[in-house]
């Protein structure tokens, strides 16, 4: 059985990228956010599939959840885990910068980790040419050599997309002291995976810690097209911690691709909430809404732009 047509979950993130647009430029994360679940919920809710939400949003930010474990869809048809993020770069909605969107990918039940108290994971995502080149483990220079190998470039010519956090500074220093370029950013991990995933794009990879929820929706897109997507746990809250040790969660070891989401049948939605390096922010005339999404179906890697008109009601 299909999972839900792409059209429903574009549909679904042009909804909440329409219904966030009151609070771009307002300072109010937790009231956009709100706006884009409440409109998720109103899409998904009555769709005909059996959704699971694998990978939620709230917890971690004290903001308006899809909470893990919610079941979506109006309980008949095929069955699907759900990973979503209603808002992806919450502040740069809240400040009007670019680059926010909002994301939901679909796997078949039971294949997507299942992060629990983990919040906080070390990534590393590549695009195609790169699959299977890169060793997680081994010191920065040699991943990089690697990569460069790969994409058929001087290591002196790789841009690493990497988060611009304390927890990352070393890592930083290793990329540039081996040669490579850093584009720092105060947010944005999706963003950074699907810019090393895409063609024709200055990101060669995603590097660093950030939020282990991105970790997973960036594994089913990389999984989709072709790329590759490594994960490790790397907690970083005295509480996220304790609870991930309680739950005796490996921290040491990576992820590969098939561990952050196995099988094959994926789909993946994205669509523009603010103007950005990838799609651009719904459009209003007097009668109607355009919105900007790119929608992505595995394992065949299709990539299809849509340009959705949407009646004002």
């Amino acid at each position: 059985m299909t999972f839900p047509s792409l059209l429903t979950l574009a549909q679904a993130t042009s909804a909440a990228a329409i219904a966030a647009q009151p609070f771009v430029g307002r300072m109010d994360k937790n009231g956009a956010d709100g706006a884009c679940v409440d409109a998720l919920r109103a899409v998904l809710g009555p769709a005909d599939f059996r959704g699971r939400v694998v990978i939620g949003e709230g917890e971690k930010d004290d903001a308006p959840a899809l909470y893990n474990g919610e079941l979506l869809g109006a309980g008949q048809g095929p069955a699907a885990d759900i990973a979503v993020d209603p808002l992806e770069g919450t502040t740069f909605c809240a400040k009007a910068l670019p680059n926010s969107f909002s994301v939901i990918a679909l796997a078949e039940p039971g294949a997507m980790f299942e992060p629990g108290p983990a919040f906080y994971m070390d990534k590393l995502v590549v695009g195609p040419e790169a699959r299977g080149a890169l060793d997680p483990d081994a010191p920065m220079a040699d991943r990089l050599d690697a990569l460069a190998r790969a994409k058929g470039k001087d290591v002196g010519d790789l841009l690493v997309y990497i988060l611009e956090r304390p927890r990352n500074a070393q890592m930083i220093k290793d990329i540039l002291a081996s040669g490579a370029r850093v584009s720092l950013n105060s947010g944005g991990d999706v963003l950074g995976a699907m810019l090393a995933l895409l063609d024709g794009q200055d990101v060669d990879a995603l590097m660093g810690i950030g939020g282990t929820p991105e970790g997973v929706i960036s594994a089913v897109a990389a999984k989709a097209m072709g790329g590759d997507c490594f994960g490790r746990l790397a907690p970083q809250l005295p509480e996220e911690i304790a609870a991930v040790q309680a739950a005796g969660m490996d921290c040491q070891t990576w992820m590969g691709l098939d561990d952050l989401v196995s099988g094959e049948r994926l789909q993946f939605c994205l669509t523009g909430l603010t103007d950005g390096l990838i799609l651009q922010a719904p459009l209003r005339d007097s009668q109607a809404w355009m919105t900007d999404s790119l929608l992505i179906e595995g394992p065949s890697g299709q990539l299809h732009r849509l340009q959705s008109e949407i009646p004002i009601s």
